[in-house]
């Protein structure tokens, strides 16, 4: 999922500096980058960015739900375009470990980053997680654990995300999720 801070439209001040903070925050992290790089690297005045963004805190859940709103909107499309069905998910996730500019689930760098000093990321995350979820059971065959299946795949899923981000290929991560998949939806 590659960045979409190039566009033809002309963004609006806000817009800017919520793309520039989503590619900076993924990029970097978010404690390591400061509120006037993204100012300077947005191109706008730093009254401008008070504006509409009170606080780093503010940007911060900004981020996260842009974020949310962004992934959310791919995957259903990547899901779709592997067929919209089980066998699409390691596809899609595959998709996105691959993509040069991944840096792992912004969620769950997130919550690394600043459950200690903002809970408040950590109730995002489960929302996140929890929309993931919802969207892998939409994509299972009907069935009374169906529920408890896409729960287990989103859980492989976090656990391919995270091998990926050290691993120099996702090639193992997807190897091993494509198993953990197969084998809960032969049960």
């Amino acid at each position: 999922m590659t960045s979409d801070s190039q566009t033809t439209d002309t963004p609006s001040a806000r817009d800017r500096i919520l793309r520039t903070a989503h590619d900076l925050f993924y990029r970097d992290g978010v404690r390591a980058t400061g509120i006037d790089r993204v100012i300077a690297e947005s191109g706008v005045a730093k009254l401008t960015f008070y504006r509409h963004f009170p606080s780093k805190n503010d940007l911060i859940r900004a981020y996260l739900d842009y974020r949310h709103q962004r992934w959310m909107r791919w995957f259903a499309e990547a899901l779709a375009r592997h067929g919209g069905g089980p066998d699409a998910i390691v596809p899609a996730v595959g998709e996105w470990l691959r993509d040069p500019g991944y840096r792992g689930c912004a969620f769950i760098n997130s919550v690394g980053e600043l459950a200690g000093s903002m809970p408040e990321v950590v109730s995002i995350a489960q929302a996140h997680k929890a929309d993931v979820t919802t969207a892998i059971t939409a994509v299972l065959p009907a069935s009374r654990q169906r529920a408890k299946l896409a729960q287990a795949i989103a859980l492989s899923i976090d656990g391919a995300i995270v091998r990926a981000q050290f691993d120099a290929t996702p090639d193992a991560a997807l190897d091993v999720l494509k198993r953990i998949v197969k084998s809960l939806l032969r049960e």
